[in-house]
Order: structure tokens, then C-alpha cells, then sequence
């Protein structure tokens, strides 16, 4: 993260706007999901100590993003964002307000139309923003309750954000050479089993271990248990003549029985998207498909079967 961080801040009075170009060191992929996805945008939005709490999220066109901005002393503070246009990882505008609990725009104080263009060039992103007011007592109010230090605060929230994703990316697999590696399944020992496994190979874990509470939260789904959130999600260690050995926790509570035959897979991590959907078809005709292959929360297009064999596989493609 050497590279300087291009930022600029305009303000226009004659056309009531204000313009921000921000560029990101990570991959666009990466920043589109950080300005997209409400746990990401729930993690930097609001400068601190403030922290921004979103109650629903719609993100296509005629969507909204409905959150508050939680203050200090517990004060809550209503937003609104209307999605009008969304061109996917390239662009998305509409209108920002004021609101209440029960997403009514407040009309008495000022709203903005506002648009970001996304453009990315290998590992850098650049991000455009115009917000376009009403009227010019409209910019002038916002300007005077702060936007531009409270803005750039977030900025530099989402620099910590990106900077910490982009490394554990490049961690886990630092490009898109093949790789075939095992992964094992465990009744919730899978911690004890790999303290022991890391001091007979004498490696050290890939990226340390990843728990199921660093899972993003989905309203759809019951809580996680609390002890659940302690096991593992994800954990990688080498072994030797450069393979690793990958594993997780299956808990019960969370469906899974794990049983000899069905607690490991052979895992292949393809150089293409392409090759990714090739494989995952061929090698699971006739087969059970467990997860159908798709893009995942982690940045993986992943998907896992049994084959007509009965052997399990793991189709893995880790965007970049």
C-alpha cells in the first residue's frame, strides 16, 4: 500500500455541485463491493466515533438503502438512498436524504442527487462522485455541517477496509496460477487438529485462522450461536512439495454431520472463471452437487459436489 492516494475535492457554487475523485489501491471488484454491500458499507461509512447501522438494503434500480448514522451518545441520525441507475462495477446514482425510522424523506432539509463512476486499472481503482444539490443554501448547509472532514474520515476508514481485504486476498493466493490442494472437514476440532498438524510440519498458517464470526450477517438466517462463532470457518496450512492442507469446522447446529467419506474433498483452483465452470460441470455429471458453482461473499467463484464415484470435489476461482 506505497502508492499516493489521489484525492480531490471540489466545490462549485455556480452549479451547485460538489465533485470527489478518490482513487483506492485494490481492484475494482473489491471497491464496487465496499460502496455495494451494506456489512461492507456498515464497517466505513461514518467517520468516527459515529457508526452507520443499516436497517434494510435493495441495491438494484428502484432499491433503496434505508440506515442511520448511530452517534456517541446513541443519538440516530436517518438516511436514505434511492437507486436509480446501476451499471455493475462501472457505476451507480440517485438520490441521497434525509429521512426517518420509516424511510420518509425529510423535506426540510437537503438532499442530493448523487453519482459514482468506478474505473479500474489492475490493482488501483479510481472512484468519481458528483452530487448535485438544488439549490446553492442546500450545499452551502451541507459544506457547514461538515461533509467534506466527515467524508474524508469514511474515505480513510474504507483505505483500513480495503487494505486489510486486499492483503488476506493476496495472502490466501497471491495469483491465479492452478492449484490443487486438500480440504477437510471437521466436527469442531479442527483448531486442535491443526495446532498439532503445524507442529509436526513446523509451517506456519496461511493468513492465521478465520472463524464463522467474521461471516457477514444475513438477515435470512437464525443467529449463530455463540460458541459457533469461535470454530473455524477457514484455516490453510503447508504441508510439503508445496501442498496445503485447508479445513473447516462443520457444525451441527448448522446442519452438518460430519461422517469417514464425506469430511474431505480434493480442492482445484483453476487459473479461469472459465476453466472454473468447466471443470465443475464435466467432473459433476452424473454426480451430487452440494453447492452450485457461483460467486461467493469471500470473492471466490466456488461451488462443491460428489462424483458419480462418490469422491468430492471443490471448484474454487479466486477473483483478482
Amino acid at each position: 500500500m506505497n502508492k499516493a492516494i489521489l484525492f480531490n475535492f471540489l466545490v462549485n457554487k455556480e452549479k451547485n455541485e460538489i465533485t470527489v475523485e478518490r482513487s483506492f489501491d485494490a481492484p475494482v471488484d473489491l471497491v464496487w463491493a465496499a460502496w455495494t454491500e451494506a456489512d461492507i458499507l456498515d464497517q466505513w461509512w461514518a467517520p468516527k466515533p459515529y457508526k452507520a447501522v443499516t436497517k434494510s438494503m435493495d441495491f438494484r434500480v428502484g432499491g433503496r438503502w434505508h440506515y442511520y448514522m448511530l452517534g456517541p451518545e446513541g443519538e440516530k441520525h436517518w438516511c436514505l438512498f434511492d437507486y436509480e441507475a446501476i451499471q455493475h462495477q462501472k457505476h451507480f446514482s440517485g438520490i441521497d436524504a434525509f429521512c426517518d425510522e420509516n424511510a420518509i424523506m425529510n423535506n426540510t432539509k437537503p438532499r442530493v442527487k448523487w453519482g459514482s463512476d468506478f474505473t479500474g486499472k489492475g490493482d488501483e481503482t479510481v472512484v468519481n462522485i458528483q452530487l448535485l444539490f438544488e439549490k446553492l443554501e442546500d450545499l452551502e448547509t451541507i459544506i457547514q455541517m461538515g461533509f467534506k472532514e466527515g467524508f474524508t474520515a469514511g474515505l480513510e476508514n474504507l483505505d483500513q477496509y480495503i487494505a486489510a481485504q486486499f492483503y488476506l486476498r493476496k495472502q490466501n493466493k497471491p495469483n491465479n496460477q492452478p492449484r490443487v490442494s486438500t480440504y477437510v472437514n471437521f466436527p469442531g476440532n479442527t483448531e486442535e487438529a491443526f495446532n498439532f498438524y503445524k507442529s509436526v510440519f513446523k509451517t506456519d498458517f496461511i493468513n492465521g485462522i478465520q472463524r464463522f464470526e467474521n461471516v457477514p450477517a444475513d438477515p435470512s438466517h437464525p443467529p449463530i450461536a455463540d460458541h459457533v462463532k469461535k470454530m473455524v470457518l477457514h484455516v490453510e496450512l503447508p504441508l510439503i512439495g508445496g501442498h496445503v492442507l485447508m479445513a473447516t469446522d462443520a457444525p451441527k447446529e448448522m446442519g452438518f454431520t460430519v461422517t469417514p467419506g464425506n469430511n474431505m474433498h480434493i480442492n482445484l483452483e483453476p487459473e479461469s472463471r472459465e476453466e472454473a465452470t468447466r471443470l465443475f460441470n464435466e467432473l459433476s455429471a452424473g454426480g451430487k452437487i452440494e453447492m452450485p458453482i457461483q460467486d461467493m461473499f469471500w470473492g471466490a467463484y466456488f461451488g462443491s459436489f460428489a462424483d458419480k464415484f462418490g469422491i468430492n470435489w471443490m471448484i474454487n476461482y479466486q477473483n483478482k
